[in-house]
């Protein structure tokens, strides 16, 4: 190959080179930050192809997909002072990678870690203001929606959003869950014993009823039988008397 070729082939490759280094893809799930010398010189959240300045730009790129964080299972105390055992998960995501990179670093890790000391601390907040019964059927979709918000306030300065947060799991804690089982078993016994007794004093009650209705019955048909037995001897003694008032002599030889 003469030297003319070569200096063009040099040529096409520095071309090439140079020409690649200036262009950068965004993918529509990544939000890309162009640095030059080690500096921010902007972010693109935009997908499709970009130019760069070539050699002295570089591209970092950072995942915009919704990402979970799944946490560990937490005691939070209520207004009455009871331990519940909460499990709960959030969904965010990148917004800002500018932020997102200087704020934490543009590590996912440190976004957890924030993510899941705000969120601790809004569930705190919420539980210690209602009431056990409330948290557990009432006012559970209050609570999620205040933590959102109440976390994204704090959030937003870290390039990242909260879409959701979620309470998988909300149960006393089982040493309380055992007491209140005890008691709630303790109440069932006192129930079940007190319409025992209410039906032993209601069994007894149409007893003696029965058995007073029985007498009344047994008394009027004793009444009733002595009247009919008085009328029939007065009747058979009106008869003997007349009978011997008519024919006395004949009475006697009869009787």
């Amino acid at each position: 190959m003469s030297g003319k070729n070569m200096m063009w082939v040099i040529l096409a490759v520095i071309v090439v080179t140079v020409g690649s280094s200036a262009v950068y893809y965004v993918d529509e799930r990544e939000k890309a930050i162009v640095f030059q010398f080690g500096e921010i010189v902007r972010s693109n959240d935009n997908p499709g192809l970009h130019f760069k300045a070539p050699l002295i730009n570089n591209v970092k790129y950072f995942d915009a997909r919704v990402q979970t964080m799944d946490s560990d299972p937490e005691l939070y105390l209520t207004r009455e002072k009871k331990n519940l055992v909460v499990d709960s998960f959030v969904k965010w995501r990148i917004t800002n990678a500018a932020n997102y990179y200087t704020r934490l670093g543009g590590l996912a890790s440190n976004a957890r870690n924030r993510l899941a000391q705000r969120v601790n601390d809004a569930l705190r907040s919420e539980f210690g203001n209602r009431s056990v019964q409330q948290v557990i059927s009432g006012d559970r979709v209050e609570i999620m929606d205040v933590v959102r918000e109440l976390t994204n306030e704090e959030t937003a300065s870290l390039g990242i959003e909260v879409l959701d947060v979620r309470l998988k799991r909300v149960d006393l804690d089982p040493d309380i869950s055992e007491r209140v089982y005890q008691r709630m078993e303790a109440e069932r016994s006192r129930v079940a014993k007190d319409l025992r007794a209410r039906g032993a004093e209601a069994a007894e009650r149409i007893r003696a009823d029965a058995d007073r209705e029985r007498a009344i019955i047994l008394a009027e048909a004793e009444q009733k039988a002595q009247e009919i037995k008085g009328q029939g001897d007065a009747e058979a003694t009106a008869i003997y008397a007349d009978a011997f008032n008519r024919d006395r002599e004949f009475y006697r030889m009869y009787r």
